[in-house]
């Protein structure tokens, strides 16, 4: 098989872009915290959608900071618009993590941070907490799976860094799903001790 290269005379030239391929990234809400106790995604509210339109949901995290030391970041996911947060939630997780002052640095299972068929508000930072000193912030990306289906459960993969209150970075994945036939139709996020002081959510539909 040949390769084919293009340049810019050769782009410019396309009149219709219906052979290329698809995956665009649809930009749905951004929520803004201000010492915010929770930011919430729920579907036919203040403009977000959230059902099946889009087969992949993502949820974008830049530098939120927590109003209390020693928090961690969670979440929790609705199948009635958002009147109730506490759906049937299995997942497992893992880290990466390097200290300041190199005391230790590894690669680890978490075992006791793992959920299963639980309703309570799911961590998705653990083991170290993330701190609110003036520099110290989350960033990450949350990734929900055809949460309108009304077969299957609903997969979800996360993935997030932070600076903790021990002056340790951390690189978290939790992946899991919510053990329902339910269409989820909302999402929640909040910390587990105190508001969220500052930070952006954006959520985006992945055609």
């Amino acid at each position: 098989m040949a390769l084919v290269k293009y340049n810019n005379n050769s782009i410019s030239t396309i009149s219709s872009a219906g052979q290329l391929a698809s995956g665009s990234l649809v930009p749905i809400k951004t929520l803004t915290a201000s010492s915010s106790s929770t930011l919430s995604f729920v579907h036919g509210s203040s403009d977000v959608v959230l059902d099946s339109t889009y087969p992949i949901y993502l949820f974008k995290f830049i530098n939120i900071h927590p109003a209390t030391d020693n928090a961690l970041l969670t979440f929790q996911g609705s199948t009635n618009t958002g009147s109730s947060y506490g759906v049937t939630i299995t997942s497992t997780h893992f880290r990466a993590y390097n200290y300041e002052n190199a005391a230790a640095e590894g690669l680890n299972y978490l075992s006791a941070e793992d959920f299963s068929q639980s309703t309570a508000f799911i961590n998705v930072t653990e083991n170290e907490t993330v701190g609110n000193g003036n520099d110290e912030n989350l960033t990450g990306t949350f990734h929900l799976y055809n949460p309108s289906s009304t077969t299957f459960v609903k997969h979800f993969t996360t993935r997030f860094n932070f600076h903790t209150n021990s002056d340790s970075f951390q690189d978290q994945y939790i992946v899991g799903y919510v053990n329902s036939t339910s269409a989820v139709d909302a999402v929640q996020f909040k910390m587990s001790s105190g508001n969220i002081d500052a930070g952006v959510i954006k959520l985006y539909g992945i055609s």
